[in-house]
């Protein structure tokens, strides 16, 4: 399963990667779309979708975070790194803009960084995140 994973967004996707999301089995949001037109832009792509509150997000319909499990991984999507890690094999969030990749404790810890406002020197990026049915999981960062 092929996962395309965006987030902070800030009301841009930019049309070089609406083929590779519309390639994907699911779209993961991590928030901050920022916009209506935005979130229903990433709805409209025709994949399942699933997505999250950013502090940006204001009058949107969606959760503040979601725990999605794929083939016996559990994956905890949000949109700002809480203090104390859920539960779960994998915590995706965003807001910081910078991506990252880091093992702590029994959580991986995940972040595509940002479409929309680059920060702190990184480039614009996203991410696929690949799991496959005996639940290996790869991290896939893709600068824009």
């Amino acid at each position: 399963m092929r996962i395309a994973v965006i987030a902070d967004t800030h009301g841009i996707l930019p049309e070089k990667i609406v083929p590779a999301l519309k390639s994907a089995d699911e779209i993961w949001h991590l928030g901050d779309f920022c916009n209506l037109s935005t979130l229903s832009a990433c709805v409209g792509l025709g994949k399942p979708f699933y997505g999250v509150l950013g502090n940006n997000d204001f009058g949107l319909d969606l959760p503040i975070s979601l725990e999605l499990n794929r083939f016996g991984r559990t994956f905890h999507l949000i949109h700002i790194l809480p203090r104390r890690l859920p539960l779960a094999d994998f915590l995706l969030f965003g807001h910081t803009h910078v991506p990252r990749d880091e093992q702590v404790g029994g959580c991986r810890l995940l972040n595509p960084g940002t479409i929309g406002k680059p920060n702190k020197g990184s480039p614009p990026s996203w991410a696929w995140l690949e799991v496959s049915e005996n639940g290996e999981v790869s991290w896939i960062l893709n600068p824009l």
